[in-house]
């Protein structure tokens, strides 16, 4: 007979299983915090990076000696947007060159994805998602939101693999050097779906996770690391995405956290909502025109509205002007509108409100008072905004610091943490906890913990439970985590059976369920039957539902799709050198052309026109030139104009005029030496 749950002892015979009072036997349960990890003993070999994979922006960082260093991107950014797109003709971008391209491709677009990851299709949150961005939210065939570009399905770990990936490549490109070990943050409020998915978009990525630390724990490392006085603190990070509060304990070089809390939909990409809601219902009002089903107008708008947030953190008031929005039978119409950093303030009120519930449980929860944070810590792009920390010097009573760069501090934390994990950094030890409660499900759908939220982890948790039904041979376990006092409340991690049982009455096996949670705040659960020692062991698995063989060919995609970037990224640097063919030769024809008969110069404005849109499409993704392509082109254009530049150079030799830079021979300065890069 199976058990369809664990239940408390009752005095009725259940087809269940029954709870033994833990302390009338010394079987009863049993807890173990394990304070230090392997680390001391397994030091990694090679550079170990630092990456904060966040829902708007990224990051990476490296140890350089004793202190984390910010890599700037191929674009000479410290951060690199979370955008990945995938153009007309198939190819994937990331970063800038995506969200450059979000206008004219907003359905192939794809952003914020993070809040996403470790989901069900039907959870509220996504549903509100689904109205808000200009892609396609899907529901893969287990029941996961995954998102859809150019027909193809694609889960957001997947997504933040190749985010990821971009990161690695940057890191690879500063040290010269392959990269294979990272430390990835994620929000402390992630459960254990959601951290599992994170690390799948590392394997995805080709890198080997070490750690998964929450965001705010970093932030702490990054302000703390070069301090040397014992403080309590507060991390308040309000990112693109998600809100998380921390309170740590930092006593000589080590970092205990204390608690934590937060809202794992709650960012700046709430607060965009909210303003392009406000900017579309004021347009409806002025022209009657509703834009919300005008997905290129919506994202013009959104763009707009990220903008003017951002400048309304420095100035008290901005324009808003976006012409030819649309257009009616009486012509175009056009946004132009003044938004005030009050008037911004009113919009979101109600999004800052909603973080100040979880600072008071996370300060409950540490047993402290406001008054007793030394110090608070800002973390995110929107702590930038002047409400925010306003919002949090009332709750506090204090100034918050403003000795870490809010975009850069995770980043840096996660780099430093990886010093530790490499052995470079020798004297910080990070205590992280638990976000939330582990537990299984009891007679009645009872949630019953095993392991309570802001448990320092790595930890273990035993607990003795008994057949309630006599000569029950098998019996399931239910995992779920979560806060609420029933299951159905709950998230439900992942579920096993334990067969095999001897038929006994009902009390008399005794059934050992141990929790132990590892560093990464991921669940490994086994039951063992203490008579027959038969037992059975599950490592929850990821909400994002991939199996071994998924993430494989999600990996073999990645690698292909690398291949494909060095091909394009080769054609964009020769469409680059092509164009300044084309503007030395342009120029030089304006100039000279009254010097060639009209057929020749005819003949090289054809070249320069059919070029010129050779390259244009290059350049925009829509083509598929290659590098090989385009140099011959260039070099046919260049063979034309062969006779121009040289009655160029014989008409400003004649005048005493130095020849223009890259003119020789008609080559350009990205052409005069072979495979030679412009400065």
């Amino acid at each position: 007979m199976f058990a369809s749950r664990i239940s408390r002892a009752l005095p009725r015979a259940t087809s269940s299983v029954t709870r033994t009072a833990p302390l009338r036997t010394p079987l009863g349960s049993s807890f173990t915090r394990r304070w230090n990890s392997d680390d001391a003993d397994k030091k990694v070999k090679g550079p170990v990076i630092g990456i904060d994979l966040g829902t708007t922006n990224s990051a990476v960082a490296v140890m350089e000696g004793q202190t984390a260093k910010i890599i700037e991107n191929s674009e000479g950014a410290r951060t690199t947007p979370s955008v990945v797109a995938f153009a007309q003709d198939g190819e994937r971008l990331v970063g800038v060159s995506a969200k450059r391209q979000a206008v004219v491709n907003p359905e192939n677009t794809l952003f914020a994805t993070k809040r996403l990851i470790g989901r069900k299709f039907t959870d509220a949150e996504v549903q509100r998602d689904i109205k808000e961005v200009p892609y396609k939210i899907v529901q893969h065939t287990n029941g996961d939101a995954w998102v859809s570009a150019r027909g193809e399905k694609y889960s957001p770990s997947q997504i933040g693999g190749f985010v990821l990936q971009k990161m690695k490549e940057t890191a690879e490109a500063y040290l010269t050097k392959p990269v294979q070990n990272a430390v990835v943050t994620v929000p402390a409020y992630f459960n254990d779906s959601q951290r599992q998915a994170t690390k799948d978009a590392g394997q995805i990525a080709g890198l080997n996770v070490l750690r998964v630390v929450n965001e705010p724990t970093a932030a702490a490392l990054a302000y703390g690391l070069e301090k040397d006085e014992d403080k309590i603190i507060a991390v308040y990070d309000l990112g693109g995405g998600t809100f998380d509060i921390s309170v740590l304990e930092i006593q000589k070089g080590v970092f205990e956290v204390k608690s934590t809390n937060g809202d794992t939909h709650l960012g700046g990409e709430d607060f965009d909502i909210h303003l392009v809601r406000h900017l579309v219902q004021q347009f409806k009002k002025d022209s009657g025109i509703d834009l919300s089903g005008d997905r290129m107008a919506i994202q013009r708008i959104r763009e707009a509205a990220e903008k003017a947030k951002i400048e309304l953190s420095s100035s008290m008031q901005t324009d808003i002007n976006l012409p030819f929005i649309t257009a009616d039978s009486s012509g175009p119409k056009h946004i132009n509108q003044k938004l005030s950093r009050s008037q911004l303030e009113k919009l979101v009120d109600p999004l800052i409100t909603r973080t100040i519930e979880p600072v008071r449980k996370a300060l409950k929860d540490a047993n402290l008072a406001a008054k007793d944070i030394q110090e608070v810590i800002l973390v995110g792009g929107m702590t930038r905004m002047p409400k925010v920390s306003e919002s949090v010097k009332s709750i506090f009573g204090r100034d918050p610091a403003k000795s870490v760069n809010p975009d850069e501090a995770v980043a840096m934390g996660a780099a430093i943490q990886g010093g530790v994990l490499a052995g470079n950094v020798t004297d910080v030890l990070l205590l992280d906890v638990t976000p939330l409660s582990l537990g299984i499900e009891t007679l009645g759908g009872v949630f019953t913990r095993l392991i309570n939220r802001n448990t320092t982890i790595p930890t273990k948790k035993s607990q003795i439970f008994s057949t309630a039904a006599d000569f029950q041979t098998a019996v399931e376990i239910k995992v779920y985590q979560g806060e609420r006092e029933l299951v159905r409340d709950n998230k439900m991690l992942g579920n096993f059976q334990l067969v095999g049982i001897p038929p006994a009455h009902r009390g008399v096996p005794q059934i050992e369920v141990t929790f132990d949670i590892d560093a990464d705040a991921i669940v490994h659960v086994h039951a063992k039957d203490k008579s027959t020692n038969k037992d059975h062991s599950i490592t929850i698995a990821s909400g994002s539902g991939l199996s071994d063989a998924e993430i494989q060919n999600m990996v073999d995609d990645s690698e292909r799709y690398a291949e494909s970037d060095k091909e394009r990224k080769a054609a964009i640097e020769a469409a680059n050198r092509s164009d300044s063919v084309l503007n030395d030769t342009e120029k030089a024809l304006n100039e000279f052309a009254d010097r060639l008969d009209k057929t020749e110069a005819d003949g090289i404005r054809e070249k320069i026109t059919a070029l010129r849109e050779f390259v244009s499409k290059s350049q925009s993704g829509e083509g598929t030139a290659t590098a090989a392509e385009l140099k011959e082109k260039t070099d046919e254009l260049q063979m034309a104009s062969l006779n121009l530049f040289d009655k160029m150079h014989k008409a400003r030799a004649e005048s005493g005029e130095a020849k223009p830079e890259g003119a020789e021979g008609g080559a350009s300065e990205g052409e005069a030496k072979d495979g030679e890069k412009k400065p």
